[in-house]
């Protein structure tokens, strides 16, 4: 198992593909597929049936896996995208922003 430095709730940008330049927080991600949802990027049409929940059916637009290659953490402090590190901090390991040195 590859430990990711991407987590559900950061807020990044897309560094590469068709959505280049797009900001979000991760929704969801996908250890063994590396691969996570950020809101509102990479938006496909996904036809639905009729169901009790949506009697009506239809095409619904909803947000498609990216690559974690292609993005990029945006720190916190300066608003600006950061390479993450790791350091143990007491007994615990953190991760940290290596532009602004700060735990994330």
């Amino acid at each position: 198992m590859t430990k990711l430095k991407i987590k559900t709730g950061d807020i990044v940008r897309v560094i590469a593909g068709d959505h280049k330049g797009a900001e979000g927080k991760v929704l969801r991600v996908f250890v063994d597929a590396n691969k996570a949802i950020v809101e509102g990027t990479n938006m496909v049409s996904v036809h639905t049936k009729p169901s009790a929940k949506n009697p009506q059916g239809g095409i619904v637009k909803k947000e498609a896996p990216i690559q974690i290659s292609n993005l990029s953490l945006i720190d916190p402090k300066s608003k600006k995208v950061t390479k993450v590190g790791f350091k143990v901090e007491g007994d615990k390991k953190v991760r940290f922003s290596k532009k602004s040195n700060q735990v994330l």
